[in-house]
């Protein structure tokens, strides 16, 4: 059995009016959005290395094998606990929705849990290329010529094939942490997000935090440039917004049932109990 809707969306929502109580402890807040980003990081550099040698042969099963692995990004999110801000595109929108949220604390959550997504991603891009695991530095290996042809195609992208392809991708991650908060066992949340998140790399979508470490990697084997990456987040961001918060976020607030009349005073009183669901429910910390 699954979580209704409506208990799903309860959830979530308290879990917004958690998030935007933490974001008021910023040194705390950004080091737990930095983790994020180095654990997507972690899938992005894993995708790399298993599929370099399949992009070296023109393997049709290249991005079979990419979207096979990514799933660990959102398995650390969720398990470890982490602030991304593409499931924060969602739960934030769904908190102010149902009012235990209002739009300044929805504002700092966004924004704090993108430059921490940043931090990390390009942080542990440093180590990685520091440590020579992707490639000598010749430019030559199979790695570092995966690298520079995913940069590229991304470069390449106009701006408004990056807005919808990054509408696409947070659609399916913030699915596969919907499905996820509805199932009941941890098999199920795995499964859930497996699946949605093969799906948006096999299907190259944009998603704005992965790039932060695809394009930091680039940069730091010379490449792609820093502005290039400032140019993908312009449009990938915003993208990743709508899918995430408006199409997914949204509508399910909307198909779970009619909008609460919870005032602010209310919000402010189901802190402690949040507080207590939030360290219950280990998957709810993406």
């Amino acid at each position: 059995m699954a979580h209704s809707l409506t208990e799903t969306f309860a959830e979530a929502s308290n879990l917004a009016s958690a998030k935007s109580t933490q974001v008021g402890q910023p040194a705390r807040y950004l080091f737990a959005s930095a983790l994020a980003g180095a654990y997507v990081g972690v899938a992005v550099v894993l995708l790399i290395a298993v599929s370099a040698p399949f992009a070296a042969a023109e393997s049709p099963a290249t991005k079979l094998v990419q979207g096979a692995v990514f799933g660990i990004a959102l398995t650390l999110v969720v398990f470890a606990g982490a602030e991304l801000f593409t499931g924060n595109a969602m739960y934030l929108i769904q908190g102010v929705y149902a009012r235990t949220v209002r739009w300044p604390a929805l504002v700092l959550v966004w924004i704090g849990s993108l430059v921490g997504n940043l931090m990390g991603s390009m942080a542990f891009a440093a180590l990685v290329h520091g440590g020579g695991t992707l490639g000598s530095g010749s430019g030559s290996s199979p790695t570092e010529v995966l690298i520079a042809s995913m940069t590229a195609s991304k470069a390449a992208a106009s701006g408004p094939q990056l807005l919808w392809r990054a509408v696409l991708c947070n659609m399916l991650v913030c699915l596969a942490l919907w499905m996820a908060n509805r199932a009941t066992s941890d098999m199920a949340k795995l499964g859930v997000m497996w699946w949605a998140l093969l799906a948006f790399i096999a299907s190259g979508f944009e998603h704005s935090v992965a790039n932060m470490t695809i394009f930091s990697l680039g940069v730091f084997q010379g490449s792609t440039t820093w502005l290039e990456l400032a140019r993908n987040l312009l449009w990938t961001v915003p993208g990743n917004v709508i899918g995430g918060g408006l199409l997914v976020g949204l509508g399910y607030a909307w198909l779970a049932g009619p909008r609460q009349p919870v005032t602010g005073d209310a919000a402010v009183a189901t802190e402690p109990a949040v507080r207590n669901v939030v360290d219950e429910v280990a998957v709810d910390a993406a």
